[in-house]
């Protein structure tokens, strides 16, 4: 008879601890055994046993098949996508070696997986630095940039947060809508919601008041709105300590760029209470990823619905890789996100020939567009209006425009590339990234000249384009 196989836990009794905010301790003293003991089965160098596994259940009051099926699937697959980088290009890794790794020592998958993260900021944080050299060596520009901070710490991520999206799901659960967050807040935080006029709110959308034990809301704001706010407020309430613990793992010079990429997780973790990970991407491959069907299913808006298809990277559950940009009429960029390898112009204007820009002319209405970089790279763009503001006669408005993206290999699984009249990447707009750094010569909406490349006179020919050059 062939010895019974043995069963390792690690990752997944790791993961089931930290969920519950449990230390080894605590766990040890639930299941009656000695703490290293629990540490030895969470760097898998003891088998799970069955009377372990069945104390685990009555405990934690959980299915047993959760910790054995995928066991290190999660771990397995962070690391895969590590390795994937092209720095390793040259080294042969196969996938059962990730697997060996993840499995049996989850303590060196996670240091590697932590330490490709820091490298991956520190590489953004180089390609992002354009300081000049003054007078004696000295560097300008060394202060604290908090919104290019903030920026590197979401894209280092590829603004996919696991831990908030599984401590999101759990509360949305609880929470069940709209009406039970604000039973929520009123019955575990003893605050009641008040909706008051603008004038009382003084340039504030929301405020706490923890004096009256009341939550104050602007009474303007549209649902979509207004539920968010509650839910933002009750995150900051109840996730305090995840969105902490993921800023310690973040490099900030400054205080702002951590306030800012504090808030970022705020309402990242809002969203994902609003949009849950397993009901939100299960919604969006039976729709198509048609952001307004999208949003009129979970009483969000377009901008929201939007911003959630970016953050569909969790391991073993990803949904296609978007890039998300939102601007104003002058074309300043007020949000930026990637997670499907658009290079963003880090410094100076986009390019007007995009998509984004032309969104303006047709408020509230959808634009599609297939893009070409100058490097052949090709992508499909989703564009369009969305207001900030407003809520009531005389209020101030802005409007501004999303562009929502993939690569061109994803655009088949959208609802909107299937009434393209034979139109595909084929038929793509040639953009560039800036016109710095763009080499396309005959472009009527080029502004400034490439870098690197001569201007040429034009007392005997004029080029078609603004600048011509060599």
């Amino acid at each position: 008879m062939p010895p019974a196989r043995r069963l390792y836990v690690g990752p997944s009794l790791r993961r089931l601890r930290r969920d519950r905010g449990l230390t080894q301790s605590d766990m040890a003293g639930h299941l009656d055994v000695s703490p290293s003991y629990i540490a030895l089965l969470e760097r898998n160098q003891r088998p799970v046993t069955a009377e372990i596994l069945l104390r685990l259940a009555r405990t934690y009051d959980l299915d047993i098949t959760s910790l054995s099926e995928g066991g290190a699937s999660e771990e397995i697959a962070r690391l895969q996508a590590v390795l994937k980088d092209p720095i390793f290009a040259d080294i042969d890794l196969s996938s059962l070696e990730a697997e060996d790794v993840a499995g049996n020592f989850p303590g060196l998958s996670q240091a590697l997986v932590r330490l490709h993260t820091a490298y991956q900021e520190g590489q953004l944080a180089l390609a992002d630095r354009s300081v000049e050299t003054g007078p004696g060596g000295a560097t300008a520009g060394e202060t604290a940039d908090p919104v290019a901070e903030s920026r590197r710490f979401l894209a280092a991520r590829r603004n996919c947060f696991p831990l908030l999206d599984d401590a999101a799901e759990a509360l949305a659960h609880e929470v069940a809508g709209p009406a039970g967050l604000i039973n929520r807040l009123l019955e575990r935080h003893q605050l009641r919601v008040r909706r008051v006029p603008a004038r009382v709110m003084v340039d504030s959308v929301r405020r706490l008041d923890w004096h009256r034990r009341e939550i104050l809301l602007d009474d303007e704001l549209d649902t979509a709105s207004r539920n968010f706010q509650l839910t933002l407020q009750l995150v900051y309430l109840e996730m305090r300590e995840q969105i902490d613990g993921l800023l310690e793992s973040g490099v900030f010079i400054g205080d702002g760029g951590k306030r800012l990429s504090r808030r970022a997780l705020a309402g990242y973790a809002a969203a994902a209470v609003l949009m849950p990970y397993s009901a939100f991407t299960k919604a969006v491959e039976t729709r198509r990823y048609d952001i307004e069907a999208l949003a009129r299913q979970f009483g969000v808006s377009f901008e929201q619905t939007a911003h959630r298809l970016t953050t569909l990277q969790k391991p073993g559950q990803e949904g296609v890789p978007f890039f998300f940009i939102r601007v104003d009429e002058a074309g300043n960029v007020s949000k930026r996100l990637d997670g499907a390898g658009f290079p963003f112009a880090r410094h100076g204007g986009g390019c007007p020939l995009w998509n984004v820009h032309q969104a303006f002319r047709t408020p509230r209405g959808i634009v599609t567009q297939w893009l070409e970089l100058p490097d052949g790279q090709r992508f499909f763009s989703i564009a369009r209006t969305v207001t900030a503001g407003g809520g009531g006669f005389g209020r101030a408005r802005v409007d501004r425009a999303i562009a929502l993206g993939c690569a061109a290999e994803h655009a088949g699984r959208l609802v909107y590339t299937q009434d393209q009249d034979g139109l595909g990447a084929d038929a793509a707009t040639p953009i560039g990234v800036t016109c710095r750094l763009c080499q396309r010569g005959a472009c009527a909406a080029r502004s400034e000249p490439p870098i690197g490349r001569q201007i040429t006179p034009d007392d005997i020919r004029r080029a078609s384009a603004p600048f011509g050059f060599d």
